[in-house]
């Protein structure tokens, strides 16, 4: 991949657009001499050995790197062409780069049949014979690897020419015709600073792999909000674009679904890939047909970004036998579950920056990579702790923090740790306002509560809470709002995404005695120092800091009427026990309870999770209703 780790917007970065690979003695002064000279006056920057070696300078080396800087090579195929151990080593090279940098190669039969070269009949035949005669007699691999990259280089679409049925100027037309429409294709940006995407680029051509010409592949790339899919996607399709007969990146599918509809898009697909400019439909069921009866032939690359929904799937790529042999479809989506419903097998998931990768992309973006002084270090510590190796947050702090002094940093940081960035938050979001009714409620308890701790336990928890968690965990997961650690089978949410549900929380009122869910240390004191009554307040987690007493009193749980889970993490500062407790509690945990009963008015009919480990509490007669559970 050339300069696939560069700082700059585009990843490929060529030196040459054509490579010309020919046998000099047959083509050189007529039909390549020509080729070149007409891509040329197109503008189109051609190697050709004897025009760009300088004098005196080693070939091999210098042929290497011009085949690894070069994004498309034409192989010109001749008579002679076998009897070259050059040219055959040079082709080795340039199936190198079709392997592992995609170089698009254009094999052109140049009176010579294509089976010939295949399987090596003919004058290939003799050309081989006398290398096996001569002094490769001994070397074996050598010769079979030459066998397999011509068998290779003809099982590649190109053109055929046979002299005296057609002129070689309408040949040389149709080639720089060709060359020149892949060349004018635009590449896309990819991001200012392109950090992380060599390994993830190499992971999705793993995917993909070295033989997708006889077949159709999906893949299908899915991760949390803001963690770089969209950019892998833009990478990816820059590099492989130029080898397909058409390609298209069709973003932002999500948005565009609802303010322009399937329909739309699908007459923009159309457009792009099969050059239908005027074609009106009907109704999307019209437009499946036509999409599949139209691209069913070609070999096309499409890219359909931001998916989240199947019907937006069925419209655009239902099924593999759409396309042509040697297409490649990537789609991009928050939601692993629609991959799997739509049958995608091949699926890449983007995972959050390493330590490296996010001081680097931090860095680009906060001091636009000039030295720092050392006295941000800490601070830059800071901010890349906060942001969790999650690109947008990396990109969007260090950005607002660009020529800022120290203070402004250090005083932005606090904004941030209080209160999630809006463009960051509004991004994550996306995926919470998918979800239906059951999923927001386990979603909230999770962010507010249950961050970090075991599957089972979250399970009873929130099956206690009166929801459906096994199923509406596995939809979070797919939805990459939360991860389950599967060695210990823990739940795992991205602290941005926690911010982002308490802020949902948060949002409900600037009253917390108006919201449903309570963590927040002061604002439980304030509601329980105001000891009045509450219908709002469903849920509460209180832990106690070292070194602090609570004041409250010792009724006022009892007038939370809608109150179903207290969880009470420490009991330092908090040494009273209830004297009245609501009757819709379903949840009491509190570790090392201060007293030996519940209150005597206190009904257990809806208790379902009792936890008052390492206490002196005890019942004075059995109550099978009531599940004890630890964690």
């Amino acid at each position: 991949m050339a300069q696939e780790g560069s700082s700059s917007s585009s990843i490929s970065k060529y030196t040459y657009d054509v490579f010309l690979s020919f046998r000099g003695e047959d083509t050189r002064y007529g039909f390549t001499g020509n080729l070149y000279s007409a891509l040329s006056q197109r503008g189109i920057f051609t190697f050709i050995d004897d025009e760009a070696l300088p004098k005196g300078q080693e070939i091999t080396p210098s042929l290497r790197k011009a085949i690894q800087e070069s994004r498309m090579s034409i192989v010109i195929f001749s008579k002679n062409y076998a009897t070259s151990t050059f040219c055959l080593n040079e082709l080795v090279q340039i199936l190198e780069c079709y392997t592992k940098q995609n170089m698009w190669i254009l094999p052109v039969f140049y009176d010579v049949d294509p089976s010939h070269v295949r399987h090596q009949k003919g004058s290939y035949e003799d050309a081989f014979a006398q290398h096996e005669r001569g002094r490769f007699k001994d070397d074996i691999q050598l010769l079979q690897k030459w066998k397999l990259a011509l068998s290779q280089a003809a099982d590649l679409s190109g053109l055929h020419f046979k002299i005296g049925d057609e002129y070689e100027s309408e040949l040389i037309k149709k080639i720089t015709e060709e060359i020149s429409s892949k060349l004018n294709r635009p590449a896309l940006h990819i991001a200012d600073y392109p950090v992380g995407l060599s390994a993830r680029m190499r992971q999705i051509r793993k995917l993909i792999g070295a033989e997708f010409d006889n077949k159709v592949t999906m893949i299908g790339i899915h991760g949390m909000g803001g963690i770089g899919k969209s950019t892998l996607a833009r990478a990816m399709y820059n590099l492989m674009a130029h080898q397909f007969e058409a390609s298209y990146f069709l973003a932002n599918v999500r948005e565009k679904s609802v303010q322009d509809g399937l329909v739309h898009i699908q007459q923009n697909m159309l457009s792009e890939l099969v050059s239908e400019r005027n074609i009106k439909l009907g109704d999307v069921y019209q437009g499946i047909p036509i999409l599949q009866q139209r691209l069913c032939r070609k070999k096309v690359l499409l890219v359909l970004d931001d998916i989240n929904k199947k019907e937006q799937l069925q419209a655009t790529a239902g099924g593999l036998d759409w396309f042509g042999l040697g297409s490649i479809i990537i789609i991009t989506t928050r939601d692993k579950h629609l991959l799997d419903i739509h049958g995608i097998e091949k699926q890449y998931e983007v995972n959050e920056f390493n330590d490296v990768e996010a001081l680097e992309l931090f860095r680009w973006n906060a001091f636009k990579n000039q030295k720092v002084d050392s006295d941000y270090e800490e601070i830059i510590k800071r901010a890349i702790h906060y942001a969790d190796g999650l690109p947008l947050a990396l990109e969007t702090i260090g950005s607002n923090c660009f020529g800022k002094t120290l203070d402004e940093w250090k005083s932005a940081l606090e904004a941030y740790e209080g209160i999630t960035d809006r463009n960051v938050q509004e991004i994550l979001r996306i995926s919470y306002d998918s979800l239906d009714a059951n999923e927001k409620e386990i979603f909230l308890d999770i962010a507010c509560f249950f961050k970090g701790c075991t599957l089972r336990y979250v399970t009873y928890m929130l099956e206690a809470r009166g929801f459906h968690p096994k199923y509406g965990i596995r939809v979070l997961e797919e939805k990459s709002l939360i991860k389950i650690c599967r060695c210990h089978e823990h739940v795992i949410m991205h602290d941005l995404i926690q911010s982002m549900g308490r802020e949902i929380v948060k949002q409900q009122s600037n009253l917390p005695k108006k919201r449903n869910r309570l963590w927040f240390y002061e604002d439980i004191v304030r509601v329980l120092e105001k000891n009045t009554e509450n219908d709002e307040i469903e849920a509460i987690m209180l832990d106690v800091p070292q070194d602090q007493e609570v004041q409250w009193n010792q009724k006022v749980f009892g007038k939370l009427k809608n109150l179903q889970m207290i969880l009470i993490k420490k009991n330092n500062g908090f040494l009273r026990s209830f004297k009245d407790l609501p009757n819709n509690l379903r949840v009491l945990e509190w570790c090392r309870y201060p007293a030996a009963t519940l209150p005597s008015n206190f009904h257990l009919k809806n208790l379902v999770v009792l936890n008052l480990s390492y206490s002196k509490f005890g019942w004075e007669k059995p109550f099978e209703a009531c599940t004890i559970n630890y964690k």
